[in-house]
């Protein structure tokens, strides 16, 4: 339906929805042990049916305006993708979350896609906190959160139960000004 382009490598970042869950299954298989290192996305799609099912979940979401997925596709494979997990309207506050696979690490993807929901979360549909939440343990998406100048509010200790050991979660977030003004300095330093 449509594709942001996100750079000049190939990559693009695209809805992902249920008529996807051929090619969700397949990247997920070709990631699951790296993608359920830290998070349990995905683990439950094993078939296409439970594949759809995951995809269906989010379309719904889109459609009462509660969250959605968009799918990372680096020259035409998707390798990943950016949510929102949770979208509150009513009271300004969203949470936007990733998963990569292996091929699609170390590229910026994460960072360069984010940027694009963390924008149209503020300025097109008046969001006025964007929340990460990550596990302590999983330096990738902690890394991801700095890169894109959140703030590090506080650690939930030993709340998430995961592969038999509960994790500390981290709560990165940023606050609609604070983002304006980031990207203020990022465009006067681009010129």
């Amino acid at each position: 339906m449509y594709a942001i382009s996100l750079g000049d490598d190939g990559a693009e970042l695209r809805p992902l929805e249920p008529w996807h869950a051929p090619e969700f299954l397949a990247h997920l298989d070709r990631g699951r042990d790296f993608i359920t290192q830290h998070i349990p996305f995905g683990a439950r799609a094993t078939t296409v049916d439970s594949a759809r099912e995951i995809l269906q979940r989010y379309a719904d979401k889109r459609a009462a305006d509660t969250g959605c997925l968009h799918g990372l596709w680096l020259d035409g494979t998707l390798v990943g993708g950016v949510l929102y997990r949770t979208f509150d309207v009513s009271t300004g506050v969203c949470e936007i979350g990733c998963w990569l696979e292996p091929a699609g690490t170390g590229r910026g993807l994460v960072t360069r896609a984010s940027r694009v929901l963390i924008d149209w979360a503020v300025e097109e549909r008046g969001m006025h906190r964007v929340e990460w939440h990550a596990a302590s343990a999983n330096t990738a998406s902690v890394k991801a959160a700095q890169r894109l100048g959140l703030t590090r509010e506080g650690v939930l200790r030993e709340s998430f139960p995961w592969r038999g050991v509960r994790q500390d979660y981290e709560i990165w977030a940023v606050l609609a000004p604070e983002w304006r003004a980031s990207r203020a300095r990022d465009a006067h330093s681009d010129h």
